[in-house]
């Protein structure tokens, strides 16, 4: 049997530039790999001598590929990029306590602490893309399994496609009671079945075309290779069908007002999740925060536009600075 061709990445030249490093880091009983670009490595003068940290969070069933585009287009002395896997993710162990956003949020902040202690005198910034927009606010707002949990140390916080509003009332709201449907069959049948029912790559195909609005071909044909090679290195069943229940019901609107730090917010035009109505209406609530809105793109701003999400990533760490 062949092996199925690679698709160039449009933006590998950028990203060949940045150094890139691999660690495992204990989190709250299990191992997260983190990949770290730019002014990081194992040299720890590099990492204490960082003038900027970006904690960067993919979305669901993605892993820290999802965000290299824009990661590739950040690159700058003195930054420090750090990309996890998600617990049960990638290449990350699932988390003992469960895949709840409260669980995850106590995940993010312990590794955020581990992290910022490295480059205690570093600016702190956590950007969250999708479901990682979620579980970003909801640390920021002092969520957690414990009650009166503390809110997650950072200096400013970067939501990109952010999901500000319950996902069965977005655009698509139908297609969304569509994965509800697809999601609980594989809960109802056997383990076996219900993993394979959850990696179909005809599915993942119909999810990807849904979401890719470019009509550039060769966009398109990388953006399905990457679901096609990333959106099912999930650990197992039960990891994908909690991390989905979690996506579907929470949103950042339940968090907004409790977050406190100056925050970017990146939205889609024409994201079939949230309408810019309620990204809107989230901008409001949030005590301080600024909406940039890229126009003819949808979900995938990290995949399709990810030169203009770093050039308002830019604007807003120069405006902090």
């Amino acid at each position: 049997m062949l092996e199925r061709m690679t698709v160039a990445s449009p933006y590998a030249v950028e990203l060949s530039r940045l150094p890139v490093t691999t660690r495992v880091v204990p989190v709250l009983g299990s191992d997260t790999h983190v990949w770290e670009y730019g002014a990081s490595g194992t040299d720890a003068d590099a990492r204490r001598d960082a003038e900027t940290v970006i904690m960067v969070i993919h979305g669901y069933r993605g892993d820290h590929h999802g965000l290299e585009p824009i990661i590739a287009q950040l690159g700058a002395p003195g930054l420090r990029m750090v990309a996890p896997d998600l617990p049960g993710f990638g290449d990350s162990d699932p988390l003992r306590a469960g895949h709840t956003v409260d669980d995850y949020a106590d995940w993010l902040r312990a590794l955020c602490a581990t992290v910022r202690a490295e480059s205690p005198t570093a600016r702190f910034v956590v950007l969250g893309h999708s479901f990682g927009s979620i579980i970003v606010s909801a640390a920021l707002a002092g969520e957690g399994a414990a009650a009166g949990t503390a809110p997650l140390e950072a200096d400013a916080a970067i939501l990109i496609n952010p999901i500000s509003a319950p996902a069965l009332t977005g655009p698509r709201g139908v297609m969304t009671r569509v994965a509800i449907g697809y999601y609980q069959l594989a809960a109802a049948v056997p383990e076996k079945l219900g993993y394979t029912l959850l990696s179909l790559p005809l599915m993942v195909r119909v999810i990807s075309i849904t979401m890719v609005k470019t009509h550039d071909r060769h966009l398109r044909r990388w953006v399905h290779d990457q679901h096609d090679r990333y959106f099912s290195a999930f650990a197992n069943r039960t990891v994908v069908l909690d991390a989905f229940r979690a996506s579907v019901s929470h949103d950042v609107s339940e968090y907004a007002a409790r977050i406190t730090v100056p925050t970017l917010m990146v939205a889609a035009d024409k994201d079939d999740i949230t309408p810019m109505s309620a990204q809107h209406e989230v901008q409001e609530a949030i005590p301080d925060a600024r909406l940039v809105t890229i126009h003819d793109v949808g979900h995938l701003i990290h995949y399709e536009r990810p030169i203009e999400a770093a050039a308002a990533i830019r604007s807003f760490l120069a405006e902090l600075s």
